[in-house]
């Protein structure tokens, strides 16, 4: 790796003349090809369709008609004047209020949906206003929860594309068999491409595997394919087995990667040697809590965890963030997991919470985050806000490893 790559000067060029077939490392990866020859899953009433999404398109249901093409392919028979006069007036209106979605919507409005849509814009307007402070060495945070479907893969790459797009630079590594990071990153990770699994096994560097988002140029990720499905097993005989990942990060930081401020590790919902390797490695710990009973009941095997790995293998490492995830503030339940994991996590546990939201969860089929797919959503605000909080304790961050 030589000293003109990306990382060294900070993530945000990237070389133009790579025409190889295979996924683009660190080194030369294009900054910009959008969309282009990424496969996309669109839902589509009750089935969903794969399409190609041209970099320069509108969006993979194509290109939008414009508001003179709308009203020429408006039904000239069964449609009242008053019906087709409607629709034009609606299409004019779209168009003289494309620059602002909210222009319509008063502070008057008696809508609670009207009302929280203008509060959620203003907080976004606040935080894209706000200078996110970065670290002064690089954060490698592990993301953990042996209970699945917790919200590990989402508030990973989330939270990565938050602090990318406010200027950091940030490495994803997705340590997850099921490769779901991948995916929302929008990088290929089918069978074969260079991946984690070659950084474990074969001592391959991340620099050659790494991966840029088409989305964000200072933001990049290490898939993960089905041949770490194995991993585990295979690692067992290996020597020095839990240092595998510590190795390799280590020396990413001393060449292509000295400036990257945060690496994000996702790791699978289990406490084997591929989370193991990732705790290893790091100097924190986020722990993502779905607000049910059931995200509670494995909060102390994985507190356990932390503190073995903290005494034998690792003293730096603690749980410095728990985020709450899928926060319905309707519900009773909701409010009471909330609660609780405050009362024994007070320090840990970031006040803004995520709350359930379809386009955070619509996002990933777009190969995108929601960062990027909706930015004005309520998933993508709290993200940006919780990313916000973490940034800031970076700065005044102290072990807290004692309180737990």
């Amino acid at each position: 790796m030589t000293e003109s790559t990306p990382l060294n000067q900070g993530g945000a060029t990237a070389s133009a003349n790579s025409t190889s077939d295979e996924p683009t490392p660190i080194a030369g990866s294009s900054s910009k090809g959008g969309r282009r020859g990424v496969p996309v899953y669109t839902p589509v009433e009750s089935g969903r369709v794969a399409r190609e999404v041209d970099s320069g398109g509108a969006g993979p249901l194509g290109d939008a008609a414009t508001p003179k093409e709308a009203q020429a392919a408006l039904p000239t028979g069964g449609t009242s004047a008053g019906e087709g006069s409607d629709v034009v007036d609606a299409l004019n209106v779209s168009r003289e209020t494309a620059d602002d979605a909210f222009a319509g919507i008063t502070e008057d409005d008696e809508s609670p949906l009207a009302r929280e849509m203008i509060e959620t814009e203003r907080k976004r307007r606040a935080l894209e206003a706000t200078d996110f402070p970065r670290p002064k060495k690089t954060r490698i945070i592990t993301v953990t929860n042996q209970k699945g479907g917790v919200g590990k893969t989402t508030t990973s790459v989330n939270l990565a594309a938050a602090l990318a797009s406010r200027g950091a630079n940030v490495l994803v590594i997705d340590s997850d068999p099921q490769g779901n990071a991948s995916t929302a990153l929008g990088v290929p990770h089918h069978a074969g491409t260079p991946s984690i699994y070659d950084v474990l096994l074969d001592d391959e560097p991340i620099s050659k595997v790494a991966q840029r988002c088409p989305d964000i140029d200072t933001l990049w990720c290490v898939p993960a394919t089905i041949d770490l499905a194995g991993a585990d097993i295979e690692l067992v005989s290996v020597v020095r087995r839990e240092f595998r990942l510590h190795t390799a990060i280590h020396e990413l930081l001393k060449g292509a990667g000295k400036n990257l401020d945060y690496i994000f590790i996702d790791c699978p919902p289990s406490l084997g040697l591929l989370t193991l390797n990732a705790m290893v490695v790091s100097n924190e710990v986020l722990i993502p809590i779905q607000c049910e009973y059931y995200a509670l009941e494995g909060l102390t095997q994985l507190i356990k965890t932390v503190d073995m790995v903290k005494k034998h293998l690792n003293p730096e490492i603690h749980v410095s963030t728990i985020v709450l995830t899928m926060f319905d503030a309707r519900t009773n339940l909701a409010r009471e997991v909330a609660s609780e994991v405050r009362s024994h996590f007070p320090e840990q546990t970031l006040e803004q919470t995520i709350p359930r939201s379809v386009r955070v969860s619509e996002a990933p089929s777009f190969a995108q985050t929601v960062m990027t797919y909706d930015p004005h959503s309520t998933g993508a605000v709290a993200y940006l806000a919780a990313a916000k909080d973490i940034a800031e304790r970076g700065q005044t961050a102290s072990d807290p490893g004692g309180q737990l």
